[in-house]
């Protein structure tokens, strides 16, 4: 099977029933309910556009049974590596870097487990061999995977096994000759009632006693058992696309998920019960620098646009005259483009795997999270700022064709002649990015992305290799010679 067309992945859908709940009610038919169908929409569009003769060659290369997406496949050089960001790019645009986890983010996941098999072959050789089928099967599917890494906010102050409930976050019950059998839950699996399947490992963090906690699979969304409660939607498919652009098309639908004894067949489990080997996972294998290097793509153009608005909004009041915008302006504008330059630094300097595979450098695409999660924040605000009152009280679009239609046009008006529609058009788009629910969403997604600021700054000094800069120092403080012999007297 080649890569599929947005039909096919709809089609999938309405085929697999899942059991998602919203707003205390079960779905039905994920594709067709109001709540989902506008972002189940959105990402057809992705799948349509491998089959675009104008996008084809950029993402996708020939497979086994025809061309497959990009994203499966692994870089050799530096050049694959910028054809890599390219695709990346090319579907952040698609949906202005709204949506975290578009399928090529898991694809890659994938591509990067499965380039360092001798990790998961420490357990075994069948385990290494289960994640080099498991990519293999969903990339000749084109499969959509969310995944769930998180466990519940419940008492951070106590480890998963530590808890009150044993299985409060999701552990292995029991193995069986077919698989293991998990229970308790996880979270944030984002797009996960529009998903295909659901890949579940952890961040490094497990305890000695969290055994049962480690466990490393992938099972479809149908499986029985599997349990998704998404959280209240920002749009529940009324909402007017002129009034609410951004929150009509690309809700995320994180979700909750939960595992009610569910069986995970033997060949789709790839770690378990091995706390050390689930903490070093993730920096062993290339899941860090290439989803990195996909995330990364994805914030530079999410950034992009919300500068692009506050560049519109600016000039359609005529304030982008003022020094002090155009200093706010010039800073985002910087902003964006250190995001453009620690991605070529992470392509340019690229290290190998084992399999001898390219892969981006890590510390240029950490510190590019790390400045995501700080200054997208900043241009939000920068947003708010600019738009001021203005935001909050422009017409709806009903105002438009309605008795009061020509006070909206005369008093609603921007600059240089404006028209009223256009500028309440604008300020809609940057409302619903810097002032909605799902605007904030965005923000508290791209702020913790990576886990808690504190922590990751903290740990860029921990891990930071200090050698280069201790140097110059060394080198500066043997300048001053003995305090004695130095004085201009002692001479």
């Amino acid at each position: 099977m080649a890569v599929r067309t947005g039909a096919e992945y709809i089609e999938r859908l309405k085929k697999t029933p899942r059991e998602v709940w919203v707003r205390g009610e079960r779905v039905e038919n994920v594709a067709e309910h109001p709540f989902f169908r506008k972002p189940v929409e959105q990402i057809a569009r992705l799948y349509d556009m491998q089959h675009d003769p104008e996008h084809a060659h950029v993402l996708t290369r020939p497979g086994p049974d025809g061309p497959v997406g990009i994203s499966f496949v692994p870089p050799r050089t530096g050049e694959d590596l910028l054809d890599r960001r390219k695709a990346y790019t090319l579907w952040a645009e698609a949906t202005f870097g709204l949506m975290g986890r578009s399928p090529d983010f898991l694809n890659t996941t994938l591509m990067a487990l499965a380039d360092e098999p001798a990790v998961f072959a420490r357990l075994g050789q069948r385990y290494a061999d289960n994640v080099q089928r498991y990519l293999e099967y969903v990339r000749d599917n084109d499969l959509f995977l969310t995944h769930a890494l998180i466990t519940p906010q419940t008492d951070r102050s106590k480890s998963a096994s530590e808890q009150r409930d044993e299985f409060l976050h999701m552990g292995v019950v029991r193995e069986t000759g077919e698989g293991l059998v998990v229970r308790g839950a996880r979270m944030l699996a984002t797009l996960a009632p529009m998903a295909d399947e659901m890949l579940i490992y952890s961040l490094p963090g497990l305890r000695e006693g969290d055994e049962k906690h480690a466990a490393v699979f992938a099972i479809p969304i149908e499986t029985p058992g599997l349990r998704l409660i998404s959280r209240e939607p920002y749009d529940d498919g009324s909402r007017n696309s002129f009034d609410h652009p951004l929150s009509s098309n690309f809700e995320e639908a994180d979700s909750l998920v939960v595992f009610d004894d569910v069986l995970v067949p033997w060949d789709r489990v790839f770690l378990h019960g091995d706390v050390k080997l689930a903490n070093a996972m993730y920096a062993e294998t290339g899941i860090r620098q290439h989803t990195g290097h996909q995330t990364g793509s994805r914030g530079l153009v999410k950034m992009r646009f919300a500068l692009g608005v506050a560049m519109a909004l600016a000039q359609s009041v005529k304030i982008d005259g003022f020094l002090h915008v155009q200093q706010k302006l010039g800073e985002a504008i910087a902003a964006v483009e250190i995001c453009d330059a620690l991605l070529v630094a992470s392509e340019a300097d690229f290290e190998r795997s084992s399999m001898g595979n390219a892969r981006p450098r890590f510390e240029a695409l950490q510190t590019l999270r790390m400045h995501l999660a700080t200054t997208y924040p900043k241009v939000v605000e920068m947003l708010q700022t600019l738009g001021a009152g203005g935001l909050l009280m422009m017409p709806s679009a009903e105002d438009f064709d309605s008795p009061i239609a020509d006070d909206v046009a005369k008093y609603f008006q921007g600059a240089g002649g404006l028209p009223a529609v256009d500028r309440v058009r604008l300020y809609k788009l940057a409302w619903d990015l810097c002032g909605e629910a799902f605007g904030q969403r965005a923000l508290q997604y791209e702020r913790y992305y990576a886990g808690d600021p504190v922590r990751l700054f903290a740990g860029n000094y921990l891990s930071y290799d200090k050698s280069g800069a201790q140097r110059l120092v060394d080198r500066a403080l043997a300048l001053s010679g003995d305090p004695v012999k130095a004085s201009p007297e002692s001479a």
